[in-house]
């Protein structure tokens, strides 16, 4: 089973070592890297070129203006050629080598055309301290409505879901992923599986957490995804899941 890994990254140069290191490490037979660079100006098309050079013919990169993260990711996606895709932020890491490889066992065992697991958020500076820990295991789809989701970075999805759903909507700001998720979960019900650990680690500082500015318009985004993908949702609804977040946090 190939898996596709999706990077979008711009100006990442600091951080971005990290997640190709993690993407180099994985034990999984069959993966194809794909890193989607926004004309970086501070050396990550250098670090790119390096690390994709040593790979063996397993990466492809771009780089180029986009119009955006999510414009940035569809256009990698639409490069792929794996069953199954991923992303992987340039500020993220795998939690482990055997990662990838637990997530394509978990397809072939349940058929599932999704797959999620935990995310881990990490101290930015001291990357193996866990300061917010995200399980999965909670989720169920009418908790969309209220703003919960999966954790979007723990998500593999079938390509073909994308060829047949849509791809991520390039008309939202900050919103783009739980938009995709209520179409592909609620509207669509597609099938999932749960693995029950967590992969992923996140640096904190995401763009939908980085002010009090962007949380209100990812509120309003989300009821607006909710919204277009008939599942009834207001902002009263959508704001008092940050009484919840924070039993998520150490």
């Amino acid at each position: 089973m190939k898996i596709s890994i999706i990077t979008a990254c711009f100006n990442s140069a600091p951080v971005l070592d990290t997640a190709l290191t993690s993407l180099s490490s994985q034990t999984h037979p069959d993966v194809e890297c794909i890193v989607v660079d926004g004309s970086s100006t501070d050396g990550s098309v250098e670090r790119i070129r390096a690390w994709a050079h040593t790979m063996g013919g397993r990466a492809r990169w771009i780089s180029e203006p986009d119009h955006g993260l999510y414009d940035a990711i569809n256009k990698g996606i639409r490069m792929a050629t794996g069953e199954i895709i991923g992303l992987l932020h340039a500020d993220d890491f795998y939690s482990g080598p055997e990662v990838l490889s637990k997530v394509a066992q978990l397809f072939e065992q349940t058929g599932a055309e999704a797959v999620y697991a935990d995310v881990r958020f990490v101290d930015a500076a001291d990357t193996g301290r866990t300061v917010r820990y995200i399980a999965g295991s909670r989720f169920r789809p009418w908790m969309m409505r209220f703003g919960f989701m999966p954790p979007h970075p723990s998500i593999f999805c079938r390509r073909e879901l994308f060829e047949r759903l849509g791809y991520y909507r390039t008309d939202y700001r900050i919103a783009a992923d739980h938009e995709l998720m209520v179409r592909f979960l609620w509207k669509a019900r597609i099938r999932t599986a749960y693995l029950p650990e967590a992969i992923i680690a996140m640096r904190t500082g995401g763009t939908s957490t980085r002010s009090m500015g962007a949380r209100w318009l990812a509120c309003r985004e989300n009821v607006r995804a909710c919204r277009e993908n008939g599942i009834y949702a207001n902002l009263p609804m959508q704001l008092a899941k940050y009484a919840v977040k924070v039993f998520q946090y150490f």
